[in-house]
């Protein structure tokens, strides 16, 4: 039986640790894409030698291939794009907002859609590049694939920051916090602190009502104290969200995974990407699930369902 393969779009930072962490759990045969280098494609095609290189210590059997040729990705089940500007300090020290990054990566992705569909037509595409709900529209627009074969990886990651800050605040294992992010992947996401426990336990039976505000403003905070802290944005967490997603797809594992997509009356939402639960399998999404939302988190969600559409309009799709 032929092993599976996932191409990764973008050798840098995010794209490199999932190639890492897609090899290290023998996911699939796993295919670096990056223009970078001289010659051209030579940065994808060293970090994919370095990784295969490592095999022999860490005992994972697969091919690993890198380089510029989009040839490459052909047979691809699952194709992530990482592709795009990161949010870097600009000369006067300020950083860029998410907005600020739309025209640029719309090319990028657009670019990178297309040679998705012309050589890996039946892949699922996993969308990391940001602003992301945005870049889900434009990867959408350029691909021409239906819209359960392109997500996005944004709940995923905020989900996972929001369970971390509360085992540090709780001094619990991580393996016991229960909880999700809905919404769109920025300063207004959703975390549903009604719908958090650990092992169970209602999250506001273990934690005063002041401290969780704060976890919750870190979690919607989370990539910009990264790029704070070390000048660019995060890649592990990053990772660690899209390789979850991958996994929960090549593997048909029918995993709920918090996931941008594309929605169809869910929530009084459509034609829009908006973080949402979703049932990932083999087809990609396989179906969005509708929590019973109160009047709160609803008008959350639409704060952010709001602050995502701005951001799509200036893509300038119809």
């Amino acid at each position: 039986m032929a092993r599976s393969k996932v191409t990764v779009v973008g050798a840098g930072n995010v794209g490199a640790t999932c190639a890492h962490w897609i090899a290290s759990r023998e996911i699939a045969d796993v295919v670096l894409i990056d223009i970078a280098g001289d010659p051209p494609g030579s940065f994808a095609k060293g970090k994919a030698l370095d990784l295969f290189e490592s095999a022999p210590v860490m005992k994972f059997d697969l091919s690993i291939t890198g380089g510029n040729d989009y040839a490459l990705t052909e047979g691809s089940e699952v194709v992530v794009i990482t592709a795009g500007v990161p949010r870097r300090k600009k000369p006067d020290g300020t950083f860029p907002s998410r907005d600020e990054l739309v025209l640029t990566n719309q090319g990028i992705v657009g670019g990178v859609a297309k040679e998705i569909a012309k050589y890996a037509p039946n892949a699922v595409i996993i969308v990391v590049s940001n602003p992301l709900d945005a870049m889900c529209h434009v990867a959408l627009h350029e691909s021409g694939f239906p819209a359960n074969r392109v997500i996005g990886q944004a709940g995923s990651l905020d989900t996972a920051r929001y369970k971390a800050f509360l085992a540090m605040e709780l001094g619990v294992s991580v393996r016991d916090i229960h909880g999700i992010v809905l919404g769109g992947h920025g300063d207004e996401m959703v975390p549903l602190p009604r719908h958090t426990s650990i092992a169970g336990i209602p999250v506001r039976e273990l934690i005063a009502e002041d401290k969780l505000q704060a976890i919750i403003a870190r979690t919607r905070k989370g990539g910009g104290e990264i790029v704070g802290l070390i000048g660019v944005s995060a890649w592990y967490a990053p990772a660690a969200g899209t390789v979850e997603m991958v996994e929960a797809i090549v593997r048909d594992q029918k995993r709920v995974i918090p996931s941008a997509v594309l929605t169809d009356g869910q929530y009084g939402y459509n034609g829009i990407y908006l973080g949402l639960p979703a049932i990932l399998g083999a087809a990609g999404v396989e179906r969005i699930i509708e929590m019973d939302l109160n009047d709160e988190e609803k008008a959350m969600l639409k704060v952010s369902a709001d602050a995502v559409q701005s951001v799509v309009g200036v893509l300038g799709y119809a």
